[in-house]
């Protein structure tokens, strides 16, 4: 294997590439080889990488998600987390890397296309993870993920509140008869990729403002005050 290619492309240089070659050797390769059946521990696969990989993974990831999503509970936050660490992102992740290319697989797996296959190219990507995290420290793992999920935890959609303050206001000031909520974006602050919007709602002779890191949730967050100072006004008629 041309590790040299497969570092460059990691942009990670190994002091023990070892580590990056068990990385890359799949159990059916490694159950192949009359060495393994001799000294079952002469040469590993890297299936206990991939546990390790695996919480690396998670937690840089989830600390990425409590940076960009302020404002999200718990439950939003390990959804969204779900949906970016799961077997397709990462098998699609490996394959921007050509991961594939590098992977030692038994005869079987090679003729049934395993170096294209998610479950593979998943567990793999999870083993140079925790390669880079025992040959390096976590800082060099965690600037390896956060270069491969950046733009993927920027993009991905912040999960719908369970309450749509919106509708639930549009809904009692509509039964009584009374103008519309208007939106107003008031002010917004940060780079383009981390943005903190302020909306500014107005309703019945009342106004109040709400933040969010998207639009829809400084709205959501606005007509949510809104109807706190409704509710402690007079009743609408």
């Amino acid at each position: 294997m041309k590790l040299s290619k497969l570092e460059s492309k990691l942009s990670y240089r190994f002091k023990n590439r070892h580590l990056l070659e068990e990385a890359c050797r799949h159990s059916s390769f490694v159950n192949e080889q009359p060495e393994t059946h001799a000294a079952p521990s002469s040469m590993k696969d890297n299936e206990r990488l991939e546990f390790l990989g695996d919480a690396v993974l998670n937690l840089v990831v989830g600390h990425m998600l409590m940076e960009r999503y302020l404002e999200l509970p718990e439950g939003d936050l390990s959804r969204m987390r779900a949906n970016l660490v799961n077997e397709s992102e990462l098998a699609s992740v490996a394959k921007e890397i050509d991961l594939g290319e590098f992977l030692r697989l038994g005869r079987g797996e090679i003729q049934s296309h395993g170096r294209e296959k998610r479950s593979i190219l998943a567990d793999a990507f999870e083993a140079v993870i925790a390669a880079i995290y025992l040959d390096g420290g976590f800082e060099a793992a965690q600037r390896f993920v956060r270069d491969r999920f950046a733009e993927r935890v920027s993009g991905t959609a912040t999960p719908v509140s369970p309450v749509d303050y919106k509708s639930r206001l549009q809904e009692i000031v509509q039964t009584a008869h009374k103008g519309m909520p208007t939106y107003h974006v008031i002010a917004e602050s940060g780079p383009d990729h981390d943005k903190t919007f302020v909306v500014k709602i107005v309703v019945c002779d009342l106004d109040a403002e709400g933040t969010g890191k998207s639009k829809k949730t400084a709205e959501q967050d606005a007509a949510r005050r809104a109807l706190t100072l409704l509710e402690n006004h007079q009743p609408l008629h």
